[in-house]
């Protein structure tokens, strides 16, 4: 199932910017990671996702880096920033509220995190 552009808009940022808290990617593996831990409800691809970094590195929530690889050309690696962790855990506090109302809507089922 792929979600809509809208709510993609605000899952995307904050999907991206989580998977580089566990270290800096390079663009296919993030869309690559997205699509896979996602179960393909954010699987976006390279043309959707490369905006989005150059977004939020405008921002100064990322930053890029061009890095050898051992068996291809070089790859542009993305990290998080000092202002990217910091804005991380606020959406990610701002999306476990959203969660929460709508477990108590019925929306979610209670303690799974999953639609009722």
């Amino acid at each position: 199932m792929r979600i809509e552009r809208e709510l993609m808009r605000g899952a995307g940022p904050v999907a991206v910017l989580k998977l580089l808290e566990g270290g800096a990617k390079y663009g296919y593996e993030l869309v690559d990671t997205l699509a896979r831990q996602s179960d393909g409800v954010l699987d976006m691809g390279q043309a959707t996702l490369y905006p989005l970094l150059y977004n939020l590195e405008a921002q100064g929530l990322v930053k890029s880096e061009w890095r050898e690889s051992e068996s291809a050309r070089p790859r542009k690696y993305y990290s998080l920033t000092g202002k990217g962790k910091k804005r991380l855990a606020h959406d990610v506090e701002q999306w476990r509220a959203v969660a929460h109302a709508m477990r108590g809507l019925g929306v979610l089922q209670p303690g799974l995190g999953g639609i009722a």
